[in-house]
């Protein structure tokens, strides 16, 4: 008689991360998803099926802080229901409150600033043991390597890669030198290792991640390399059909990436080159470092070197001591330029940040003011979406459309676009004639 064998399997634990803010966050995210996979973890879409609920917070937007802790809030309940659940605080909000969130919430068992969630496999295991664990320390040694190797997974056809991180221009407004440190940027060989590892997974395209990314200068031999050559070296990674960068600053932008915005078919022709303000005055308050002629001539230098480009820009209004002749020189700024997309914001006080001290412009004139250059940014975008129609574009195929037999993807200017094609799959790469302008879309025909 054959005995009775029975096999025992761990179960994995469940993550559910929630990831605020921009790009660097959401690549963030998923490398502390690979990090706990490393520590039995599996990915969850739901907090109730979680065991370890991480949010990944973003100091940019106003009152960062007080809607983590509202968000944390929302999580007693079911911490309650299970007192094994862990819950952590990682990124920006985690790097500027520190203790001060254990303290508001004593439910966190965790707390990590961007610099060191490479150590969450042993910070988790840690509050396993019952105890708290906090790290915004600024370490030494490269988080991207202490990082478990990325699974061989397949992967959608686009993705981001972080090359730098932190800044060293420390604008008036802004918490990210605080919070990410001074600008670091990766060895150029690990950086085409990992876009390597991508492609082989099925990546068409990269988007280069930085703080300030222009202002990459990665170890390479013996020397340095601007990021302008590091697109070089991945230009010629087989596989690797789209390469984008974001975000820059307009005094990093130097000759050698301009010529390649005219000369490197894979670097597509998009760029998002915040302005923050059209005038001088509000621009130096700002401490910017550039002036409005220097970004218009720089934009001029660009647009002959790739006259198709398409610019994105940043925009924030209601800076302290900004005038309506000031909001105006932004308006006029707008004109001049014109914007495919851009992004605004009314300004807000970051604690701790050079304009925090400064008297703040009428929230209602501010507000008036935010929603006159909205409508001239969206109009602009409008004129430009709709002047697509009857031009070729180059479609990536990000995902099945809502249509039996559609496919959604990325135009080479960032466009979304629509387009019939039963035969195509996630990843293709087709030609296509815009034949539609939508709110915000295009519709495409295949050539």
């Amino acid at each position: 008689m054959a005995e009775n064998t029975t096999t025992t399997t761990t179960e994995k634990k469940k993550l559910f991360i929630k990831t605020y803010g921009c790009q660097m966050n959401v690549y963030d995210s998923e490398r502390m998803a690979e990090a706990m996979g490393g520590a039995g973890y599996e990915t969850t879409d739901s907090p109730d099926d979680a065991d370890m609920i991480l949010l990944n917070t973003c100091h940019i937007r106003e009152k960062a802080a007080e809607k983590v802790y509202s968000e944390l809030g929302r999580f007693k309940g079911l911490k309650a229901e299970k007192p094994d659940l862990k819950i952590g605080v990682a990124g920006c909000v985690a790097q500027a409150e520190g203790e001060e969130i254990m303290r508001r919430q004593p439910m966190v068992d965790l707390v990590v600033g961007p610099q060191a969630y490479h150590r969450l496999p042993e910070m988790e295991a840690k509050t396993q043991e019952g105890v708290k664990a906090l790290d915004t320390d600024f370490p030494e040694e490269d988080k991207f390597e202490k990082l478990k190797r990325r699974p061989k997974a397949k992967r959608a056809p686009t993705a981001f890669l972080t090359v730098q991180e932190g800044c060293d221009k420390f604008c008036a407004f802004c918490v990210v030198p605080y919070t990410r440190g001074a600008e670091v940027s990766r060895p150029v060989d690990r950086v085409l290792t990992e876009a390597r590892d991508l492609v082989e997974r099925g990546v068409r395209e990269i988007t280069l991640l930085g703080q300030n990314v222009n202002a990459y200068h990665g170890v390479h031999g013996g020397g340095d390399m601007t990021l302008a050559g590091l697109i070089w070296e991945l230009d010629k990674i087989d596989g690797l059909e789209r390469i984008r960068f974001t975000t820059s600053h307009p005094n990093d932008m130097m000759d050698d990436l301009i010529e390649a915005h005219g000369t490197c078919d894979k670097l597509m022709p998009y760029l998002h080159l915040p302005v923050q303000s059209g005038s001088n005055k509000i621009l130096k308050r700002m401490n910017r470092s550039h002036d409005r002629d220097s970004y218009i001539k720089l934009i001029e230098r660009i647009r002959t070197a790739r006259p198709d480009l398409l610019l994105s820009g940043d925009f924030i209004v209601g800076f302290p001591e900004e005038t309506e002749e000031d909001f105006q020189d932004t308006m006029d700024l707008i004109k001049e330029v014109r914007y495919g997309q851009a992004y605004s914001f009314k300004y807000s006080t970051r604690p701790g940040t050079p304009a925090a001290e400064r008297p703040l412009v009428d929230p209602a004139e501010a507000n008036d003011r935010l929603q006159r250059l909205q409508a001239l940014l969206g109009q602009q975008q409008k004129d430009i979406q709709d002047s697509m129609v009857g031009k070729e574009v180059n479609v990536l195929y990000e995902k099945p459309g809502r249509l039996e037999g559609q496919m959604v993807g990325k135009s080479d200017y960032l466009h979304a676009v629509y387009v019939a094609d039963p035969a195509g799959k996630i990843g293709d790469i087709k030609r296509v004639r815009i034949v539609e302008s939508a709110a915000n879309s295009l519709g495409g025909v295949l050539i």
